[in-house]
Order: structure tokens, then C-alpha cells, then sequence
């Protein structure tokens, strides 16, 4: 069996370099790091904490792979009911799982984000949220070297499976829903991440309703950013009669803009996130059940360790109009 002595060796390095490696210290030069990885992953080295955990009972080792939205001034509670469906599941099914964010690897190379979840023994990834920007991860997910499940990424091949809502129909039938009940014509469509592949079907959606029902549309970015939202409800509500947001958190911002500027517009939202409960005005959105969609991922995963093939999975949402009462406990 390889030993962390093994790994030193091959590498040219300290016994004490290579844990800090192993163990994300900083001030280790990239170089020094790319040297030990490079050893771990060609002597297929296995830590002894890993190698005493995979001689449990546990079938399988999976890491869950977020994108943490870090400037977002409230709880972001998606990726909370994404961890507690994923670990709740993971636990039914006897994985298990660790937790790597997107900021931990993203300044890695291919080879070395391989070596890394090699190293800490990974054997399939649930990917949330990659967006058209993450080459590496494209890369990583075209490299087949892992049973990969991606969160809201359109990408399946023999190892890779995908998980979510039918994003362009979704996007389609509350906005068209909220139209028809306030006999709208002039739509401001405030849209999420330019990269983001949920943003490119969503706005998808508003287009073919809007040359379904003969809408004047205008599209702006909003970054999913409650303060871009509120800025462009500012900038072009007063001549538009509804304002259709790709998130919840938009939807806020352009509500709370709206009541500033002493106007009424309707606003719908997306995602059914709890705080929509606490604005006090009543928004139809797309209500996604993210700890089911994160449960189903896991419960894929492990189908594909098993040797499944990959595929893509469409789950159901519904159209709701969130209220306190809904809420409260």
C-alpha cells in the first residue's frame, strides 16, 4: 500500500509538505503543489482517514460541489434545502459525503482538481450551479473520470446525469399566468446571470410568450441581485405594465422599487423561496422543491456508480402565491 512516505518521495518533497498539501494549507507554492498532486494521483495514493472510512460499511464516497452566492445580503436558503435533501438522502442510501465549495478549487488546473478529489478518494460529484464561465468544470465533466450529476446544467454523456425543472415552460406559465390576470401588453423582463444556463431557458420562455400573445417585451440583466433588479425597476417600470423577474430575490427588488416610486405594477418571481412570505405582497412564482431536486440527485449519483448511464431528469414545479400564513411554524 502507498504510504504518505511514497508520496514525498516521488515528489522530491517534505512528508510534512505533502499533509499540508493534502490538507489545503496556504503559502504552499503552486508549483509544490502541482508536483505532489501529480505523485498522488500517478502512486494512486489513498489518506489514511479516507482509506479507514471506505472500510466501513459506507458503499460509495461523494462530494457535493457549491457555488456559495457570497454577496448576497440574505440567507441564501436554496443552497440550505440543497445540502439538507443531498446529506438526508445520501444518509438513506449509505454514502458518504463531503462538501467542497467552488472557491476551494478554482484556481486548479484540470489534473489537479482531479488529483484533489482523488485524493480525498471521490468517486462521484453533484455538481449546483455550473455555469457556462466554469471551463474547468466542463472540462472535469468531459473527462469522464468521475460519475457526475449536474444541478441545473444541461449536459449528459455515459457517466454524466442531469437534474432540474423544465426551466423554459416554467418560465413561460407564471409569467403568462400573472399577464392574463392583470391584462398586461408592455412586459419588463428582468433576467438572471448572463452565463447562467437557467437564465438562457428562462428567457427562452418570456420569448415565446411573448410572440405567442403579441407582448412588447423588454429584457434586462439582473444578475439575480435584488439591488440590479431594484435599479432597473427604477429605470423602466413607469412605462411597462407588468414586471416579471427570473428569481425571487429580483422579484423583492422590484417590489420594494415599485413602492418607492408610488406606482403599482404586478410582479412575478421564480424559485418559491420562504422570505417571498415575508414581503407582504402577494407574487405568483415558480415554487421548486430544491431539497427534493438535491435528493434526486444523490439518488442518481448513485445509480450511475452503480453503472448507470447518464440521462436527463425533469422534476415538477408549480405555480404558487407564497403567503405568511404559508410559512410560519
Amino acid at each position: 500500500m502507498v504510504s504518505i512516505k511514497d508520496v514525498a518521495r516521488h515528489a522530491g518533497v517534505a512528508i510534512s509538505t505533502v499533509s499540508k498539501v493534502l490538507n489545503n494549507y496556504p503559502n504552499i507554492s503552486e508549483e509544490t503543489k502541482k508536483k505532489v498532486n501529480a505523485s498522488i494521483a500517478e502512486l494512486n495514493f489513498i489518506p489514511n482517514t479516507i482509506a479507514a472510512a471506505l472500510s466501513s460499511k459506507q458503499s460509495g464516497r461523494v462530494a457535493l460541489l457549491m457555488n456559495m452566492i457570497a454577496k448576497t445580503q440574505v440567507i441564501d436558503e436554496i443552497d440550505m434545502q440543497y445540502l439538507t435533501g443531498a446529506i438526508k438522502k445520501a444518509k438513506e442510501l449509505n454514502l458518504d459525503v463531503i462538501t467542497v465549495f467552488f472557491s476551494m478549487i478554482q484556481d486548479k488546473s484540470l489534473e489537479e482538481m482531479i488529483a484533489y478529489f482523488k485524493s480525498q478518494n471521490i468517486t462521484g460529484i453533484v455538481i449546483y450551479g455550473m455555469s457556462k464561465d466554469d471551463k474547468i468544470l466542463h472540462r472535469l465533466v468531459a473527462s469522464r473520470e468521475f460519475k457526475i450529476v449536474l444541478v441545473d446544467a444541461p449536459f449528459v454523456n455515459q457517466d454524466t446525469s442531469m437534474v432540474w425543472v423544465a426551466q423554459e415552460q416554467a418560465q413561460y406559465d407564471v409569467a403568462k399566468k400573472t399577464i392574463e390576470e392583470n391584462n398586461c401588453k408592455k412586459v419588463l423582463y428582468i433576467a438572471g446571470k448572463k452565463n447562467g444556463y437557467v437564465t438562457e431557458r428562462r428567457i427562452r420562455g418570456i420569448k415565446r410568450l411573448a410572440e405567442d400573445m403579441n407582448l412588447q417585451l423588454l429584457i434586462r440583466d439582473g444578475g439575480f441581485s435584488e439591488k440590479k433588479a431594484r435599479e432597473m425597476t427604477f429605470r423602466y417600470a413607469a412605462g411597462k405594465d407588468v414586471v416579471v423577474c427570473a428569481s425571487d430575490l429580483m422579484a423583492i427588488g422590484a417590489m420594494k422599487a415599485l413602492t418607492e416610486m408610488d406606482i403599482f405594477r404586478p410582479v412575478c418571481g421564480f424559485d418559491g423561496i420562504m422570505l417571498m412570505g415575508y414581503v407582504g405582497k402577494q407574487m405568483n412564482t415558480i415554487r421548486q422543491d430544491f431539497g427534493l431536486i438535491s435528493a434526486e440527485a444523490v439518488e442518481e449519483l448513485s445509480r450511475l456508480m452503480k453503472g448507470g448511464k447518464g440521462r436527463e431528469i425533469i422534476l415538477p414545479y408549480s405555480i404558487e402565491r407564497l403567503q405568511y400564513m404559508d410559512i410560519i411554524c
